[in-house]
């Protein structure tokens, strides 16, 4: 039997609105439902024509990514068949492009937003490279701000300009707006080549180190975000305590915020009036020649991980052989 809607917004029928939207969020899904209706003229933007992922949690259930929509998806929600080379089949993807589609979702219980990098119109460039500070284990969002600092002046230095908003998570996200006459290799060569400018001001704190055991309690200054990935949006909330949000942070505030500040509760009201990410933006830039320069000769972080992994795994197999163990 079909549960009785709450209430109907934009024709979507929103349903069981009362119910926690998981363990520790201290909110509820109509909390999800309001936040997400606040400020979807500032998260559209973001997601609008780009293949989307989404975070869901039903209740008493893990959170789990979904990619492909399931059956029941209304006819009016807008997909994108990609070919995904993994799995060897195709998925269909949502394009999340507007206030009912959003609504749709969060009454699924879609917590976290994840667009792709490029629109579904143009597979062939991103419109944005992605530097994700990720710091190590424990209370370390300071770290991960000095990081973003590096990854701040290793732009300044290459002629480039940046926003910053917490990832809702640990860590910090800085956005780099690009021109579109830019290849995907070339865009992930040149966060290659950033990434190593950060690590290069300062070894002590940002790490460009692939492997775990090889960072060494530093800030992994992510740069493998390219090509087909995603990230999680701007002003979407994510699955962590207090149902916290990726939120904007002006470059001179970064180091006086925590990202609990930022809540499905809070937000809004931070915002006002204001869509501060559209702001702080800079428009799509052109890549200097000597960035891509140095990023091409940079090997890609996941197949040097690979081939590194697989020697370690050898060495410890002989050891062990040679030990009788």
């Amino acid at each position: 039997m079909a549960s009785k809607a709450d209430e109907t917004r934009d024709g979507v029928e929103l349903t069981n609105l009362d119910q926690p939207l998981f363990d520790g969020a201290d909110a509820t899904k109509r909390d999800l439902v309001d936040y997400l209706d606040a400020v979807h003229g500032r998260i559209l933007p973001e997601l609008r024509e780009r293949p989307l992922s989404v975070v869901r949690i039903r209740p008493g259930q893990a959170q789990f990514m979904q990619k492909n929509v399931p059956k029941y998806t209304p006819e009016w929600v807008k997909t994108v068949q990609v070919w995904a080379e993994a799995s060897k089949r195709q998925v269909s993807y949502a394009l999340c492009d507007d206030r009912r589609t959003l609504l749709w979702f969060a009454n699924q219980r879609a917590v976290e937003y994840h667009p792709t990098l490029m629109r579904a119109d143009r597979w062939d460039r991103v419109t944005h490279l992605v530097l994700d500070l990720d710091p190590p284990e424990g209370e370390t969002f300071g770290m991960a701000v000095q990081a973003a600092l590096l990854v701040r002046q290793a732009l300044v230095d290459s002629g480039l300009s940046g926003a910053v908003k917490t990832s809702g998570a640990k860590g910090v996200h800085v956005i780099v707006p690009i021109v579109d006459n830019v290849t995907i290799e070339d865009a992930a060569a040149a966060t290659r080549a950033i990434a190593a400018r950060a690590e290069r001001l300062d070894p002590a704190v940002a790490t460009t180190a692939y492997i775990k055991e090889d960072r060494h309690g530093k800030v992994f200054v992510d740069s493998t975000r390219s090509g087909g990935a995603t990230v999680v949006a701007v002003y979407s909330p994510r699955v962590r305590p207090g149902a916290t949000v990726s939120f904007p942070v002006g470059w001179d505030e970064l180091e006086n915020v925590s990202p609990r500040d930022f809540t499905v509760r809070t937000a809004p009201g931070l915002l006002g009036d204001r869509d501060p990410w559209a702001e702080a933006l800079p428009a799509p830039q052109e890549i200097p020649a000597e960035v891509l320069a140095e990023g091409r000769e940079i090997p890609v972080a996941r197949v040097v991980a690979m081939h590194e992994g697989k020697r370690r795994k050898r060495a410890r197999e002989a050891e062990q052989q040679a030990t009788g163990e």
